[in-house]
């Protein structure tokens, strides 16, 4: 997706720390600008990376690819995306505790560029090496980096709102060129190129965030890292014991045997364990009051409804990737435009429609009609199966494989997904900050990335049907899925408003 879930987490995050000047970057703390490209260039190699990463493992090696399957490549697909939000657990534990935000984002930047360069040297190891390393260096700087824009403002209030609308700027534009840079040198030219250029852009990103660094102040450092001199053995002792712990796991788990799909499938089951063992703790356990339980309950009701979400939308890097490259006419006024360009489509939609969604809620607020947190909810689950309901008909016109159709199919299907995008992803985070009570935010929070964590998987292990299920099948059961969820959601939007009492 081209938001940034965990970057409307961190507009609540607050900050004390001097920054200079105030003012540079569009009436804004220069310093953002130094973040917003960190940003863009991060985005850029994560979706650069991304647009390739299925038609690499379904390419035929003679094609200079993996030769996989769908279903091997799917559920790797899911194990990845969603390896990618859990890691921002301890990512952001990492930076609280030893590193601080600015040495976690730098050191989350490297281990991404290696990443993406071990994807550039051809044999297998070196591409699981290289997606987790990928794995590894976006759970430090993801998070971090959206708290230390939230810090460039300690007042708060709209000024901060508005950086956060900048700074979404810069990871819709670097989703958007991404695919058009890599994607053009990856499926022209040869595969390891546009895993190369990711690299690059992820370098240029930190050689600017480096040189703007002065422009950040004193927001970002940990007190103590500077003085501590075990600090470089406790990171070290806790990335390398955890990387090393989850290496052997899951190398272990393939050696003796067991599928891929089947490892995807039961960290999917360890995820949806772990979240509600988390609810009946903290309903029984927890210290809440009967107001707070409420909010609890629905909170975790809104954690399936976005996981289900996910799970559709998420099919943009996958099955919807597949269907562009093989059932899809990509010729483009005699020319063969590659497949990956139509990842472009949602991100340049995002800048187009996020401020008519902004005006549009407001404009209802004004006159008391706006819709509540779970009417959006379901409104964007909705409009996700309408987008698959076009999938579906366009699957029709291709059975056989006889005829191909034409992008603008693919097109429509993400003007659906984004409008979805835009009704649940932002009111999602902020909904689960206001419910959360306040000592228990970031834990919230982390329950929050583990819906999407767990939409991410569910969505590669659906990706991996491609090839054994008849398209409109696969897609009308991802249609009847989100749909339903949302008409059922629509159904319970009464119940759910009053345990959530005056938070609207």
């Amino acid at each position: 997706m081209a938001t940034n879930p965990n970057s409307n987490a961190a507009a609540s995050a607050g900050g004390s720390a001097p920054i200079a000047p105030t003012t540079g970057f569009f009436g804004h703390p220069r310093g953002l600008a130094t973040l917003f490209f960190t940003e863009f260039w991060e985005r850029f190699s994560y979706y650069g990376m991304r647009a390739l990463l299925i038609l690499f493992m379904t390419a035929a090696v003679a094609q200079g690819g993996l030769g996989f399957d769908a279903a091997r490549a799917g559920a790797i697909y899911g194990l990845y995306t969603a390896a990618v939000y859990l890691l921002a657990l301890p990512g952001g534990w990492l930076a609280d505790q030893l590193l601080g935000q600015r040495r976690a984002v730098f050191l989350g930047g490297c281990i991404i560029a290696l990443g993406h360069f071990s994807l550039a040297l051809h044999g297998l190891t070196f591409f699981y090496l290289g997606l987790f390393l990928i794995v590894l260096g976006t759970g430090l700087l993801k998070p971090n980096i959206s708290t230390m824009v939230g810090e460039l403002y300690p007042e708060g209030g709209a000024r901060r709102d508005a950086g956060f609308s900048i700074f979404y700027m810069g990871i819709n534009l670097g989703a958007f060129v991404a695919p058009l840079v890599c994607g053009y040198l990856g499926q022209k030219v040869n595969w390891h190129w546009g895993f190369a250029a990711a690299g690059l852009g992820m370098v240029a990103g930190l050689v600017q965030y480096s040189v703007g660094g002065k422009f950040l102040g004193q927001i970002g450092l940990h007190p103590n890292a500077g003085d501590d001199p075990g600090l470089r053995r406790r990171t070290l002792t806790i990335l390398g014991g955890s990387a090393a712990a989850v290496a052997v796991l899951v190398a272990g788990s393939i050696a003796a045997g067991i599928p891929i799909q089947t490892i995807a499938g039961a960290t999917g089951v360890i995820i949806v364990s772990l979240a509600f063992v988390y609810l009946f703790f903290q309903l029984f356990a927890g210290g809440l009051d009967a107001t707070e339980k409420k909010r609890m309950v629905v909170i975790f009701v809104l954690f399936i409804f976005s996981a289900l979400f996910w799970s559709g939308f998420e099919q943009a890097g996958s099955s919807l990737s597949l269907f562009a490259q093989r059932l899809t006419d990509l010729n483009v006024f005699g020319w063969a435009m590659p497949a990956s360009f139509l990842q472009s489509v949602n991100p340049i939609l995002i800048i187009a429609l996020a401020p008519v969604f902004a005006w549009l809620w407001v404009a209802l607020s004004k006159r008391s009609i706006e819709p509540s947190a779970p009417a959006k909810f379901s409104l964007g689950l909705i409009l996700l199966g309408l987008g698959f309901g076009v999938m579906v008909w366009a699957s029709v016109l291709t059975l056989g494989q006889t005829k191909q159709v034409g992008p603008h199919w693919l097109i429509l299907t993400y003007l659906f997904h984004t409008c979805g995008e835009l009704c649940l992803s932002p009111v999602g985070l902020s909904t689960v900050t206001k419910l959360a009570p306040h000592r228990k935010v970031g834990q919230m929070m982390g329950i929050w990335f583990m819906s999407i964590s767990l939409g991410n998987l569910m969505a590669g292990l659906v990706a991996g049907k491609f090839e054994s299920l008849p398209l409109p099948q696969l897609f009308g059961a991802v249609l009847a899925t989100t749909a339903g969820a949302g008409l059922i959601l629509a159904l319970l939007i009464k119940p759910i408003r009053r345990l959530m009492g005056d938070v609207h």
